[in-house]
C-alpha cells in the first residue's frame, strides 16, 4: 500500500470506526504570564487576525508572542505616562495640594496613552 505524505513525514493514524483520523498533536510550549495587553491583543488575532493567529498556535509559539506582546506595549504604556506627566507638569505637589485635579489629569493622561498603545501595538 503506498504510503501518504504525512506517514511519509513520520505522522501516524487511529482507526476511529471505519475512518483513519491523522494523530496530530500541537507542539508544547513554555507557559508564560499573559497580561492584560496580550489578552486583547490575543482576542484580536483571534477576531481580526485568524491565519495569523492559527499559525502562531500551531507553531507552538502563540504564548511566547503574546507575553512579548504584552511586556512592549506595558513598558510603552509606562513611558508615555511618565512623559506626558512630565510635559503637562502633573507633579507630587499637585497631588498633595488638589488630589482631584490630580487624579483627573492623571485618569486623562492614561486614557491616552491607552489608546495610544492600543493602535500603535495591540491594534496593529
Amino acid at each position: 500500500m503506498v504510503q501518504s505524505l504525512f506517514e511519509e513525514l513520520g505522522g501516524k493514524y487511529e482507526r476511529q470506526g471505519d475512518y483513519l483520523i491523522p494523530c496530530l498533536t500541537v507542539p508544547a510550549e513554555e507557559e508564560q504570564a499573559i497580561g492584560i495587553w496580550g489578552q486583547r491583543h490575543l482576542d484580536y488575532l483571534k477576531q481580526y487576525r485568524k491565519v495569523t493567529y492559527t499559525n502562531l498556535l500551531t507553531s507552538g509559539r502563540l504564548n511566547a508572542y503574546l507575553a512579548d506582546i504584552n511586556r512592549q506595549a506595558q513598558e510603552r504604556f509606562e513611558r508615555l505616562i511618565e512623559g506626558m506627566k512630565q510635559a503637562q507638569g502633573i507633579t507630587e505637589q499637585l497631588k498633595a495640594e488638589n488630589a482631584l485635579e490630580w487624579t483627573g489629569c492623571l485618569n486623562n493622561i492614561r486614557a491616552c496613552a491607552r489608546e495610544i498603545v492600543e493602535k500603535e501595538i495591540i491594534f496593529a
